[in-house]
């Protein structure tokens, strides 16, 4: 009797216990979701950036920057090699596609690291929580991390995955006044991301590890070093081989270049339109999506090179301006309001 009275005991302690377990899990994923709803995540951060405007087939014509003088060009999946995409991911965050936000794996395995070592040898942040934290910069710190991690959750469940790389792509630091991979393809190679060569991934994979430290326009000798070693690590991940990598290594760095700067006077009016667009308390930046126009660039090019020849025949107090217009449509092909463009 007194066996069974101890059997039922213990049944019911531990009854107890798991009931208070739940209690307590009940009561934090309550606080959690409560939390979650008081204070989301500003994503709304990156809704402003630099505006770009295009020809009608998508050719950038004119980038501009921001109020405050940066560039931050929005990134779009679509438009970007899939090879820097799946380098990335490699790179950064290998389970970015299988997480919640954290990668708790990473976490045990940096914390045991650090603990048999004694110091910091890789860091446990994914691609979500480094976004988190380009949202919302706040010191280094242990209670920075887990509002980084709370903030990674919350951004995995209102947006898709693509969705967060765009924005990682966007607000990542390239150094100075860049912002994102699109204005860093720019700045470096004058063209779009969306074909890149094995040295370009491995520059571009580089340099938001340490912006300011390894730019190639300032500091030439780290970002050669830089990049030769994300050339090692893309041979060692099977994503280039290793003479692909050695080639890659051997190449030239690249000067910082201009952004486009075409169809000067239509590109402004239709900056000005977006801008006459927006509400009063959303001036502060412009809306980060490309802007497509009427314009035909080949068109447009074509006829300030025939403006400035023209002008150069005549005198200097002379100026001239056209505009072509499609007349079955009316839509503007072209617009040049001074020789000098």
């Amino acid at each position: 009797m007194k066996a069974d009275l101890s059997s039922i005991t213990r049944r019911f302690l531990r009854r107890g216990f798991w009931l208070k377990c739940g209690a307590v899990l009940a009561g934090l994923l309550v606080t959690l979701a409560a939390l979650d709803l008081a204070f989301p995540p500003p994503i709304e951060r990156a809704r402003s950036g630099s505006l770009v405007v295009t020809d009608v087939n998508g050719i950038p014509l004119r980038a501009f920057p921001t109020e405050d003088g940066r560039w931050r060009i929005r990134a779009n999946l679509e438009n970007t090699d899939p090879l820097f995409i799946e380098a990335l991911i490699a790179v950064e965050d290998e389970r970015f596609y299988s997480h919640w936000g954290v990668d708790f794996l990473a976490v045990i395995r940096a914390s045991g690291q650090a603990v048999s070592r004694g110091r910091i040898v890789s860091g446990a942040s994914t691609i979500t929580m480094q976004t988190a934290r380009l949202l919302e910069p706040r010191p280094r710190n242990f209670g920075s991390k887990l509002i980084e991690m709370f903030r990674a959750f919350q951004l995995e469940r209102r947006l898709t995955k693509d969705e967060i790389l765009e924005l990682y792509l966007t607000m990542t630091p390239y150094g100075g006044n860049l912002e994102g991979l699109r204005a860093a393809s720019w700045a470096y190679y004058g063209r779009e991301p969306d074909r890149l060569t094995d040295d370009q991934i491995a520059l571009l994979l580089a340099l938001p590890q340490s912006p300011e430290v390894r730019r190639p326009d300032l500091r030439p000798d780290t970002a050669r070093s830089a990049r030769s070693l994300l050339l090692t690590r893309m041979a060692d991940l099977d994503l280039i081989s290793d003479q692909r990598a050695d080639e890659a290594a051997e190449l030239p760095l690249p000067a910082r270049n201009a952004f486009p700067s075409n169809g000067w006077h239509a590109s402004a009016l239709i900056r000005e339109r977006e801008l006459a667009r927006l509400a009063p308390d959303a001036r502060h930046g412009m809306p980060v999506a490309d802007v497509r126009s009427t314009i035909d660039a080949g068109l447009q090019y074509s006829l300030e090179d025939y403006l400035e020849e023209v002008a150069g025949e005549l005198t200097d107090e002379v100026q001239i301006s056209a505009i072509v217009v499609e007349n079955e449509t009316r839509a503007v092909r072209a617009m040049v309001g001074s020789a000098s463009r």
